[in-house]
């Protein structure tokens, strides 16, 4: 084991959902130089592993992950004119306050998105009709050997809640916007933002949403449509707030939102024929190096 690494760290503590067991190792990094080592050593000495931001959109298991767990922690940021620089574990949210405070448009709707910069490009993250493969220019990329990579937007595949990196190995270190000058972009912002408190449980412990919106329609309504709000399996809720989270109101386990989502698919499925797909990412105890 490296001597930098930490044993049995409860993953709870680094997730919106506040649920999980023990990481059997972890380690925070704040350097490009150190994701680079990281992953270097993950590689040489066949290890799992597994790179996370702001823990937002992920659900572990309850008996934690067999392998290490990295911490991004890379939160260097610069402005230069329309181009913003930013360490993969910058918040996203913060990311899209800053920018609209500067008069610059593109990431107004990262408000309230409660992930970091690594994660919004790992998923395309999007909301309000747009997505942050709509402004990302460069990705600079730690390969599954530990290499620095660059590429460019035109390298990579975007699509629905997708990007190329999701077929990759190995972890984004920062990414490059191009951002275009609007004199009411802070007013956009503070619009979106309003409309995402009043809609969504954002001061409840959730994973943001859990499932893709199928074509032509939403997620949410097809749930709410079943009536399912208020649906509860131990302290795993369906939020009356907004049908496709569902809150930890406090002590819930993976196997409580496991099952509560068995649940919504086999109901949605059965009243509207329609499949539903997991939005959110959910982390087995064992994950193949």
């Amino acid at each position: 084991m490296h001597a930098s690494f930490e044993k049995n760290k409860p993953l709870h503590e680094f997730t919106t959902f506040k649920i999980g067991g023990p990481a059997r190792f972890f380690i925070a990094i704040s350097s490009i130089e150190k994701l680079a080592e990281t992953i270097r050593y993950c590689y040489n000495h066949q290890m799992a592993y597994l790179v996370i931001g702001k823990g937002s959109n992920i659900l572990f298991d309850d008996r934690g992950f067999n392998g290490l767990v990295i911490l991004n922690q890379i939160q260097s940021i610069e402005f230069r004119g329309n181009e913003i620089f930013a360490g993969a574990g910058y918040s996203f949210s913060l990311l899209g306050t800053q920018t609209a405070r500067a008069g610059l448009s593109g990431l107004e709707f990262a408000s309230g998105i409660p992930g970091s910069v690594g994660g919004a490009v790992y998923m395309n993250a999007g909301a309000n009709g747009a997505q942050t493969a709509d402004v990302v220019t460069k990705i600079s990329y730690i390969s599954e050997k530990g290499e620095l990579l660059h590429f460019q937007k035109k390298d990579l595949q975007f699509g629905y809640r997708f990007s190329s990196f999701q077929t990759l190995k190995g972890a984004i270190a920062s990414a490059q916007f191009s951002l275009t000058p609007i004199s009411d972009a802070r007013e956009k912002q503070i619009q979106i933002i309003r409309y995402r408190t009043a809609t969504q449980p954002l001061k409840e412990k959730s994973a943001g949403c859990v499932f893709r919106n199928p074509p032509q329609t939403s997620a949410g309504a097809l749930i709410e449509k079943c009536g399912l709000k208020g649906m509860q399996i131990g302290s795993a809720l369906v939020s009356e707030l907004h049908a496709n989270f569902i809150v930890n109101r406090g002590g819930a386990k993976a196997k409580d939102v496991l099952q509560l989502i068995d649940c919504i698919k086999k109901q949605v499925k059965d009243k509207t024929d329609i499949d539903l797909e997991l939005e959110i990412r959910f982390i087995p105890f064992e994950k193949q190096f």
